[in-house]
């Protein structure tokens, strides 16, 4: 486990990194993202940080702490209902406006009610944001700071066997396939845009048991389950301070460097179990959280290169103009 005590020295270190850096925090109004959020404005220099999210009285709400946390900051809310593409590429289209590089992108949206909203907000709109601000992260890369780095918050490390046949779920949909597939084509993606993208380190992050609002999202039987559950884990549960200083860590950490920083002894072991090789499947303890001969499996068949494929074929038939709209 990296120590508090190590991740709070990092996260002091921050600034280092000099003033401006930009951070877009998907779902930023709530839970992981919120508390991480914080953390960030709270050891930036002068940042600019968009939250994203559909509650705007919440927002509003937080960036009002968060200015108070930092006045030098620049926090911006933008209102979105991720669960469509097409809403995910207005947000970007928007920040495109405003900016000419992206340091941080972090990924943790708000799930819903609805169970076939979840596959996209777990998988989809996350890939969707990274594709369209890819530009901006690489010119992050290359600016001054030279940081750019993705962290995607959903399982990283339990990874299982994807249905190659329906890989978006039409036909056998279940809410343990929904997470399967979710949760190792986050980490498949991840790993071969680290190799494509050898400038942007990427992280995909399991935070451990944290106690936030989900159980809102769950309807009434499920959010008082939800409850029930939270008695029984909390002195098992990551304090949500904690959460936020350790997501902190994993977003901004010299640990998890991009691909072309190369090895280095100080550096963590990659999703290719090569130290410091850009993509990163990280437990909530900041270490290396993945089965790598599973991995390796997987990889080794195709599956990286198939679940990419797929990916860009979902976005051209819902996104793209000459699409249908759907897939």
């Amino acid at each position: 486990m990296v120590s508090l005590d190590t991740v709070r020295a990092s996260n002091l270190n921050l600034k280092k990194l000099g003033p401006g850096l930009v951070a877009v925090f998907v779902g930023g109004t709530s839970g992981i993202g919120e508390t991480t959020a914080r953390e960030f404005v709270r050891h930036a220099d002068r940042p600019r940080v968009y939250l994203v999210g559909r509650n705007e009285a919440r927002a509003s709400q937080i960036i009002e702490e968060l200015k108070k946390l930092n006045p030098d900051g620049k926090i911006d809310f933008l209102k979105a209902d991720l669960e469509l593409l097409r809403n995910v590429d207005e947000v970007c289209e928007d920040i495109k406006k405003k900016e000419e590089k992206i340091n941080l992108l972090f990924l943790s949206p708000e799930t819903t009610e609805g169970l076939d909203t979840k596959f996209n907000l777990h998988y989809y709109s996350r890939m969707r944001f990274i594709v369209n601000l890819l530009p901006l992260l690489s010119a992050g890369a290359n600016s001054n700071p030279a940081f750019s780095r993705v962290v995607s918050i959903l399982s990283g490390g339990h990874e299982g066997k994807l249905n190659l046949e329906d890989l978006a779920l039409k036909n056998t949909f279940s809410l343990q396939n929904c997470a399967t597939h979710a949760i190792t084509m986050n980490s498949l993606t991840l790993d071969r845009l680290a190799t494509a993208h050898p400038n942007i380190s990427f992280v995909h992050a399991y935070p451990g048991f944290v106690k936030t609002s989900l159980g809102r999202s769950l309807g009434t039987i499920g959010s008082a389950a939800f409850k029930g559950l939270m008695y029984l884990v909390t002195p098992l549960a990551v304090p949500f301070g904690e959460s936020g200083e350790r997501n902190l860590y994993a977003a901004t950490s010299s640990q998890y460097p991009p691909k072309s920083a190369g090895d280095s002894e100080d550096a963590e072991v990659g999703s290719d179990g090569v130290r410091g090789s850009g993509a990163y499947l990280l437990h909530w303890t900041g270490k290396a959280n993945q089965n790598q001969e599973l991995f390796d499996g997987f990889k080794a068949q195709g599956w990286g290169e198939k679940v990419w494929n797929h990916t860009l074929d979902v976005f051209e038939k819902v996104c793209g103009k000459e699409g249908p709209g759907k897939y």
